[in-house]
């Protein structure tokens, strides 16, 4: 899923080659789901935008929009495979393979295509393979977008909001929580753009270990946390999320791969990586370096934050579930998990049918066993009836049988080294 670095290289684009350009050609498709569930439509869309000019892009956590020369503002979210492209850019945080082949443009699984009126014009597309992003209008002042659901609903950006995101703030928010730590950053209502990378990377920069509860740690802790943080999610923004330029004692260079035969099992200087599990999230650890200093968490009933999950903080937070997590909650969990597993690369769903349906051929094409027919049981004489049934071979030395009586009679036998 991209986060706050992978969103920060999207606005970079955006202002690179949309800001300051009239938008010509507005094309979108429905969809229930990336539309629909945020309270618009493809229709609604390309109507408020065809004509307008991009005046300028903005970001807050994982939430990304353009500003128009008029309201509504287009305000977005990727969801786990949403991403932005501009035709003859590379906005992508990660090098694709290279190929003979031309570009396909739009790309697959597109839900809206921009074009401007410039000279030479500039092509954009929104796309998403799992339907999980968000496109929504918001009908309001530029200035105003941040006081609007679902921004309002989110916590500081730990970029844009140092002011706000302060060690006495962290601390207080952490004291007045009993959740697993990693559990409360990935919470977007507490912080804005942490994720499940980022938030290792945090953990590990900051030798906390992901389990322990938010009111167990020190005020040292707790600040050394902050710093990590702020650190962390900086570093990640200023080299737009491209890993090639990280840090390289990051946890990022390991960390990917988990249950591949070649997967990374320790760092280099040869301290061990191990993976939990916490509120259905897989965290990567390394034990020798986060130390457990305070109660932890084994499991938080699969209960994560909206947004990371995939969800949208203004799809029913409020009058929801308030315990738990709901069955559509726990299957985007998973589809999330496989999506880490990618190492950065949106799975596509033909792998999948494909998957799929060689399972469904398999079991075709095993024939079930015969069924093994019983024995029919001879009739038993009367005198047979009152037999002691066969003894096990193996059994104690001195065992005691007695039998129950019949027709009146009473048995019994003793079992003595195997014989009656």
């Amino acid at each position: 899923m991209p986060e706050i670095a992978e969103v920060a290289r999207i606005v970079h684009h955006l202002k690179k080659s949309l800001v300051g350009k009239t938008l010509s050609v507005v094309k979108a498709q429905d969809d229930a789901n990336v539309f629909g569930k945020a309270g618009t439509s493809a229709a609604e869309f390309q109507k408020s935008l065809t004509g307008k000019k991009v005046l300028d892009a903005g970001q807050q956590g994982k939430y990304f929009w353009m500003i128009m020369s008029s309201p509504p503002h287009p305000v977005f979210h990727f969801g786990m495979t949403g991403w932005f492209h501009i035709r003859g850019e590379q906005t992508a945080y990660y090098r694709p393979k290279e190929t003979d082949e031309e570009e396909v443009w739009p790309p697959k699984f597109w839900k809206f295509f921009l074009e401007t009126d410039s000279e030479p014009k500039v092509e954009a597309t929104f796309t998403d393979a799992r339907r999980f992003a968000r496109i929504r209008l918001v009908d309001c002042a530029a200035e105003d977008i941040r006081k609007t659901t679902p921004l309002k609903e989110n916590g500081p950006d730990p970029v844009i909001d140092k002011d706000i995101l302060t060690e006495e703030w962290l601390l207080e928010k952490m004291k007045k929580r009993h959740v697993p730590v990693k559990a409360f950053m990935l919470d977007q209502a507490n912080i804005s753009g942490i994720g499940n990378w980022v938030g290792d990377e945090i953990m590990y920069n900051a030798k906390l270990h992901p389990e322990q509860y938010t009111d167990t740690f020190s005020v040292d802790q707790i600040k050394q946390l902050h710093t990590s943080i702020l650190y962390v999610c900086q570093t990640a923004v200023d080299h737009l999320a491209d890993s090639s330029k990280f840090p390289e004692e990051w946890l990022f260079k390991h960390r990917w791969g988990k249950g591949k035969k070649d997967a990374a099992t320790t760092l280099p200087n040869g301290a061990k990586l191990t993976f939990l599990t916490v509120g259905g999230r897989t965290s990567c650890v390394v034990p020798s370096i986060q130390k457990k200093t305070g109660p932890v968490a084994a499991d938080v009933n699969g209960k994560v934050d909206d947004m990371e999950n995939g969800a949208d903080a203004g799809e029913g937070k409020k009058g929801g579930k308030a315990k738990g997590a709901s069955k559509k909650r726990k299957a985007v969990l998973k589809e999330e998990e496989d999506e880490e597993e990618v190492d950065e690369k949106a799975a596509t769903p033909a792998k999948k049918k494909r998957a799929s349906a060689s399972k469904k051929k398999d079991k075709t094409e095993k024939p079930a066993p015969p069924k093994k027919e019983r024995a029919k049981k001879p009739k038993m004489e009367d005198s047979e009836t009152t037999k002691s049934p066969p003894l096990p071979k193996k059994m104690s030395k001195k065992v005691k049988v007695e039998e129950e009586p019949v027709s009146g009679r009473r048995r019994s036998g003793r079992v003595t080294n195997g014989t009656v």
